[in-house]
């Protein structure tokens, strides 16, 4: 079992950036893909970003390609996503997820409790 605590949301201007993490606990925490997804209200789970076990290979949604990177570091049982250029339309809640290397939200088997970005124009 993992489990996953959000941390580093907060309200940036439009073209600011922020650095989100993802905190895992749990001794198995390197057998599963960690994904990044947004919520706003009225919309569905959107997928953003998932990196590899090992954190090798990254995956991106089209809408944040170029803007926001993923990174993992299993030594410390962390993973981050760097967001730059961030738009109002970027705000929502902000969640991972571990599971396998999936882009679907429904796939994946632990989530963290999301933390909110808010992005002012």
């Amino acid at each position: 079992q993992v489990q996953l605590i959000e941390s580093g949301g907060g309200l940036v201007q439009a073209g600011g950036s922020l650095r989100l993490s993802c905190a895992a606990s749990g001794r198995t925490f390197g057998l599963y893909a960690i994904g990044w997804f947004r919520q706003s209200p009225g919309k569905e789970r959107e997928f953003l970003a998932r990196t590899s076990r090992s954190g090798g290979s990254t995956v991106y949604a089209d809408s944040v390609k170029g803007r926001f990177t993923c990174s993992r570091d299993n030594a410390r049982n962390m993973v981050y996503l760097q967001m730059n250029s961030l738009e109002p339309e970027d705000t929502a809640v902000y969640y991972c997820a571990a599971g396998p290397p999936s882009t679907r939200s429904s796939e994946y088997n632990y989530w963290g409790q999301g933390t909110q970005v808010t992005v002012s124009s």
